[in-house]
């Protein structure tokens, strides 16, 4: 993966980890060390395997550890909305939670996807770049 393209994906993944810090903390009181602390980790988790990716010489490992991270970080994400944790603020629900929830699910999830298409296309290119290898032998 270029340079460029990789500065990106640490862009955006920076850009989703604000917003997913927001709204984690308006999550209720019983879920501040649950749940959203699962979260948080699944992400820190998701940067971590970015920032190995990167820096390793083969990355088939990282990648697909990078991708099952991001799976299980959109699937915690998914928990939370169906739970309608989306929907809090400050621990507790107001008069327009309904549309609240909806704007956060939105958000959150369109950065989500967009990290997934980064990662595949990032995976998608380092499969071809070993092919490509392979073939010159």
């Amino acid at each position: 993966m270029a340079v460029d393209r990789e500065a990106q994906l640490v862009r955006k993944f920076v850009e989703f980890a604000k917003l997913m810090n927001v709204y984690l903390n308006h999550f209720p009181r019983h879920e501040r060390y649950a749940l959203s602390n699962r979260i948080r980790n699944a992400a820190y988790d998701v940067y971590d395997l970015i920032v190995e990716g990167q820096k390793r010489y083969h990355k088939k490992t990282s990648l697909t550890q990078l991708d099952i991270a991001h799976e299980q970080l959109r699937m915690q994400l998914f928990l939370a909305y169906e739970l309608g944790y989306f929907k809090f603020t400050d621990g507790r629900t107001e008069g327009n939670a309904a549309e609240v929830e909806a704007k956060r699910w939105q958000a959150i999830s369109k950065l989500v996807d967009e990290l997934g298409r980064m990662i595949g296309g990032w995976i998608r290119h380092e499969l071809a770049e070993s092919k490509e290898a392979g073939q010159q032998k």
